[in-house]
């Protein structure tokens, strides 16, 4: 459905920056497809040259085969995009500002697609509110809205659920896996969120400072970090703890009774053995796994 080869964007002559340093990548029919990365790592500036609104330093984008470049308008009307940092007209009604986009993609019957939508997000009894009286949540779903509306084929999601409350953000989620089921439908889907992303996601690609550095599925990328937490609810012998933790170098956070400790898997059972060898006694341990946070943090450079 997408195929990207050496995309590249580079700004200024002088000094060069380079956002995004040659990317490669597909995205096949019916894929939810992950793209992370830190901020300022190129996720905007490769979305923003995949919709045409930034034209590249070089390299090839093609959507079902045919050259974006030389079909922008064909492609992009299959074509559509959702961003928690882009708005719509803020004078117009939410109505308005559909029928406007759904004449745009050559329908005449713009509402009647849409308005089971506004339904599905409870925005229907607002389809007469202009956008500027809409809160931040509400414009969100608005634009989720407009990008479903015209029966794409191909999604492009920005963070679209960065403003949300929680319950809203996990029916965005779930609304997304159903219209991938019913259409086959294509979404490269970027989000700070990770468990949204380990949830939804088929396969992740990241992306620092421009380049491709993972392409795996989510699971994958999460095992590949060796830090396990351990958590460990103390009844005696928390100062012994943290003195063992502070001698083996093991990185700790202490809240009230509990404290969790960062170790390899293969550490746990000795550090452990160390604690009951002591006397420490604690009333409840957790092993917890590394997840998609955690290689995004180790990725980010805030986790060793």
């Amino acid at each position: 459905m997408l195929s990207v080869r050496k995309l590249k964007k580079e700004y200024g002559k002088k000094q060069p920056f380079i956002a995004v340093d040659e990317t490669a990548f597909d995205l096949k029919k019916g894929e939810i497809l992950g793209l992370l990365g830190p901020n300022g790592s190129g996720k905007t500036t490769t979305i923003q040259m995949l919709l045409g609104t930034l034209t590249p330093t070089s390299g090839s984008i093609f959507y079902f085969g045919k050259d974006f470049f030389k079909n922008r308008s064909e492609i992009l009307q299959h074509v559509s995009f959702a961003s928690t940092y882009t708005s719509l007209p803020y004078v117009l009604t939410v109505e308005e500002n559909l029928k406007c986009f759904g004449r745009l993609y050559g329908f005449s019957n713009g509402m009647d697609r849409a308005l089971p939508l506004l339904e599905r997000f409870g925005m229907l009894e607002k389809r007469h509110s202009k956008v500027s009286s809409l809160s931040a949540g509400q414009i969100t779903r608005l634009m989720i809205v407009k990008a479903f509306f015209t029966d794409p084929k191909v999604v492009l999601l920005d963070e679209p659920t960065a403003s949300l409350d929680p319950d809203v953000a996990h029916d965005v989620c779930k609304f997304l896996l159903e219209q991938r089921e019913k259409s086959d439908l294509s979404i490269l889907f970027t989000s700070h969120k990770m468990e949204e992303v380990a949830e939804l996601c088929d396969r992740v690609i990241v992306l620092k400072k421009g380049k491709i550095i993972a392409d795996d599925l989510p699971k994958n990328l999460a095992k590949s970090v060796s830090t396990h937490r351990l958590r460990l609810t103390i009844v005696d012998g928390m100062k012994r703890t943290i003195s063992f933790a502070e001698q083996k170098g093991i990185a700790f956070q202490v809240n009230h009774r509990s404290i969790v400790c960062s170790l390899k898997e293969n550490e746990i059972p000795g550090f452990l053995n160390l604690l009951m060898q002591a006397g420490v006694s604690y009333a409840s341990i957790l092993i917890e796994e590394p997840t998609l946070e955690d290689y995004f943090l180790k990725i980010a450079g805030k986790n060793p």
